[in-house]
């Protein structure tokens, strides 16, 4: 962390994170292609149900961010009692969090879909789903948690194995639970949820035997254990900003699927499409955001300025090559990208124009998020919060809503450049205030 070439360690350490975000990635996509042939209400259900999942996983990222933050540091100041305490604390924050979903799911699955649509068929689809998904979360915080005590230690190449192990586990099952094959009944939307769950579980096991076999840095026990509150508290310090910072996305994808079903289900199954697919675009920059967040935060403790600002550099220069290639792709073959979902026609018609109009965005987001990542390694995460809310709640939100009034479909995806516009504009700001304050003087 230290000493290596600050390019070599990005590259070191985010290479095995970005494949395994983009193998994340692949859970939520492979349910929805798979879905969408059963009927497009089970793919709006899906979609629907996304902003719960958007909220599971933000939340066992956003601990896990504070994880690596905190555990990172403790190693950079070589503090290892310390680092084995937030090890264990995080482990206990993870299980505390799937027993609030697993309740929330049992309770009110039905609900939440209620208060989207009173279509019958999407509400029994997305109840079936996201109620399975909820109940069983322990699994994916088991395994982000885990991947995240390797990565903070730099082992990010067996965090890539976990997840490869969960998605190829979901690939596989997913055909098999959804349309009864090899001597399976076919279970339909549930049997995608139920595959996504074993798929999870499987990648946990792997997790936890990596951690107790190769992850030598820390110390796993909880004989004795009791929460310790300090090691809590600052591991929210930085993860709950980056918690609600997912939440503030859930919001924002509960708020458009609002928006757009007064216009046709059609509307929202694009609407789910195209944030499952903008994964792929989006989800290698938060792997790589996973690594340097530890590198930077290990040369902060250290006071090594000059590799913070050399990792914010090249960083930033990969990020918004990233984004270059997702804005060729969505402008050039959105129609293919649709045809992988099984779209009618009416659903091209309207993706086609989403796809285009909403990754204008990418030429400017690759430097908003490492600089959202940048502020949360140092300890100014609630800045960080303050660009994402002024982003997707009070600009984007409203925006959509104003311009659905003018009964135009294509007029609501204008609403992601104008916010993106704003989200450019407080990150520029934020991190020249981040420079005078804390990196000039170091």
């Amino acid at each position: 962390m230290g000493v290596m070439p600050v390019n070599s360690l990005i590259i070191k350490m985010s290479v095995p994170m970005m494949i395994s975000m983009l193998v994340q990635a692949l859970y939520n996509v492979v349910d929805s292609i798979f879905v969408a042939q059963i009927n497009e209400n089970a793919l709006a259900a899906v979609s629907m149900a996304f902003p719960v999942q958007v909220l599971i996983i933000g939340i066992g990222v956003g601990t896990g961010v504070g994880i690596n933050a905190l555990l990172s540091k403790s190693l950079g100041e070589h503090n290892f009692e310390k680092a084995n305490k937030t090890a264990v604390n995080g482990l206990f924050l993870a299980w505390i969090s799937s027993a609030v979903f697993l309740i929330a799911g049992i309770l009110f699955s039905e609900f939440f879909f209620r208060t989207q649509t009173d279509i019958s068929e999407i509400v029994e689809y997305g109840r079936d789903y996201i109620s399975i998904i909820s109940i069983f979360s322990f699994t994916v915080f088991n395994q982000i948690t885990f991947e995240r005590l390797l990565s903070s230690t730099g082992k990010t190449f067996y965090s890539m194995l976990s997840q490869i192990t969960g998605a190829v586990v979901n690939i596989i099952l997913d055909p098999i639970f959804i349309f009864g094959l090899f001597g399976f009944p076919a279970m339909g939307v549930k049997g995608a949820a139920i595959a996504t769950v074993i798929g999870e579980c499987c990648g946990s096991i792997a997790a936890i035997i990596f951690n107790l076999k190769v992850n030598k840095e820390i110390t796993l026990s909880f004989k004795g254990f009791k929460p310790d509150g300090g090691i809590i508290k600052s591991i929210y310090a930085v993860g709950i900003p980056s918690i609600l910072i997912q939440c503030v996305g859930s919001i924002m994808v509960y708020g458009m699927n609002r928006i757009l079903i007064k216009f046709s289900s059609t509307a929202n199954a694009v609407f789910g499409v195209y944030f499952r697919l903008q994964s792929f675009i989006f989800m290698p920059i938060f792997g790589m955001n996973n690594a340097i967040i530890p590198i930077i935060a290990y040369n902060y403790g250290a006071r090594h300025k000059d590799r913070i600002i050399k990792t914010i550099k090249i960083s930033a220069t990969y990020a918004a090559c990233i984004m270059l290639l997702g804005f060729l792709l969505f402008q050039l073959i959105p129609h293919k990208m649709l045809m992988l979902f099984n779209a009618t026609p009416q659903m091209i018609a309207i993706g086609v124009t989403a796809f285009r109009i909403i990754s204008t965005i990418y030429l400017f987001a690759g430097f908003c998020i490492i600089f959202i990542s940048v502020l949360q390694a140092m300890g100014n995460a609630g800045q960080g919060l303050i660009i994402v809310c002024a982003r997707q709640i009070m600009v984007l939100l409203p925006a959509a809503w104003l311009l659905s009034l003018t009964g135009s479909l294509d007029a609501v995806w204008l609403s992601f450049p104008i916010a993106e516009i704003v989200s450019v504009i407080a990150s520029i700001f934020f991190i020249k205030r981040l420079f005078a304050t804390k990196l000039r003087n170091l």
